[in-house]
């Protein structure tokens, strides 16, 4: 069985293959890559092309916004995608995309099963109290207003990760998935407790173009007094906000740091601020934490950004090894001294493995068995 993962970032396309064969499932390629969505094709063919035209059993994507569907793989067919496509406005440089790369597949790869698993199904069973939002109950139940959560793939992978790494079963975990999306979440034995963000992708910390938390009241303001559209209104909270906003100078957290100028480091140190701050609430929703885990592109590659996050949090019991995260650059590594009283982690994200655990789950079929796709 050889299963390919389809990750439609908002900057990126990251795809990877997977050959299930003895028991286990092993990696056989990989590929991540800035791309446009009307270019999928001729991307997925050069990968396929590239691993040797491999025939494929099952694809599976990862699509950021499935509004109530629940964890696991959900088998692709009409319904499913007018679902994706009816968050598309509440997810708009995700789920576009996805669909794009769906039509891809179906053109490339005809009948070969699809299936989807959401970044909103770990949320799915948040406590009432974190995904209410308070407004009135009718208005609420009938529009599906209620905080969705996200990055939740990335988010359990670090979870998932850590227990391999750890010796104690279960536990608290602060996770922190900062990439060109940011988010954070609380998980107590695996469950979600809380998350930053919301009823759409922007709720929370400070992203690349995203904004994150703004005082509604001032986003009424914009449409009455600056006479913005909604369109308008979306394109300045969703591509234009976060550091790329605040800075004047660029979303790339890279670039920032080498500008060195006033406004480059308040943007950082904004970001951090914000950062610092939710991890605050969330050792309250936790009552302690065992762990704090760093990943994505941010968080796994800038030491100095995860220093400042950790600044003054050691009244929480995290002692930062100094060189120990200065030389995690990449890759896996224990950040926090021996005394600490919390553990920090930096942890490679692995989205395209837990699509494909779940792909193989909805997908089961032993190799020895017949299949109709093999």
């Amino acid at each position: 069985m050889t299963l390919l993962t389809v990750n439609a970032g908002s900057s990126s396309i990251r795809l990877a293959l997977y050959a299930h064969a003895d028991g286990e499932l092993r990696e056989r390629a990989r590929h991540h890559a800035a791309a446009d969505p009307d270019s999928a094709t001729d991307v997925l063919a050069a990968f396929l092309a590239a691993t040797g035209n491999p025939t494929v059993t099952a694809i599976v994507h990862r699509v950021v916004h499935g509004g109530d569907r629940g964890p696991g793989a959900h088998p692709l067919d009409a319904d499913l995608e007018r679902t994706i496509a009816a968050h598309a406005q509440l997810a708009p440089l995700h789920n576009p995309p996805a669909l794009a790369w769906m039509r891809a597949c179906r053109a490339m790869l005809g009948d070969t099963p699809q299936s989807a698993v959401f970044d909103t199904s770990l949320y799915r069973d948040l406590p009432a109290v974190a995904r209410t939002y308070a407004l009135p109950r009718d208005l609420a139940s009938e529009w599906g207003l209620r905080r969705y959560g996200f990055h939740g793939i990335a988010h359990e992978s670090m979870w998932h990760r850590w227990q391999a790494l750890s010796d104690q079963a279960g536990g608290r975990v602060i996770s922190l998935q900062l990439g060109s999306g940011c988010s954070i979440t609380a998980l107590r034995d695996g469950r979600a407790v809380d998350t930053s963000m919301g009823f759409s992708p922007l709720e929370g910390l400070v992203m690349a173009t995203r904004s994150g938390d703004v005082d509604p009241g001032l986003l009424l303001h914009l449409l009455r007094h600056e006479g913005m559209t909604p369109e308008r209104l979306d394109a300045l909270l969703n591509r234009e906000s976060g550091l790329l906003g605040v800075s004047g100078i660029s979303s790339d957290m890279r670039e920032l740091i080498a500008d060195g100028s006033e406004a480059a480091q308040f943007a950082l140190d904004l970001y951090a601020y914000r950062t610092r701050k939710y991890i605050g609430a969330f050792l309250a929703a936790l009552g302690g934490v065992d762990a704090i885990l760093f990943g994505g592109g941010v968080g796994e590659h800038q030491p100095r950004m995860r220093a400042a996050i950790l600044d003054g949090l050691q009244w929480a019991g995290t002692e930062l090894d100094t060189a120990a995260n200065q030389a995690a650059t990449g890759g896996e590594a224990r950040i926090s001294s021996a005394s600490s009283a919390v553990e920090v982690r930096v942890i490679a994200v692995d989205e395209a493995e837990r699509l494909a655990h779940a792909g193989l789950s909805a997908h089961a079929m032993d190799e020895g068995k017949p299949n109709a796709h093999q």
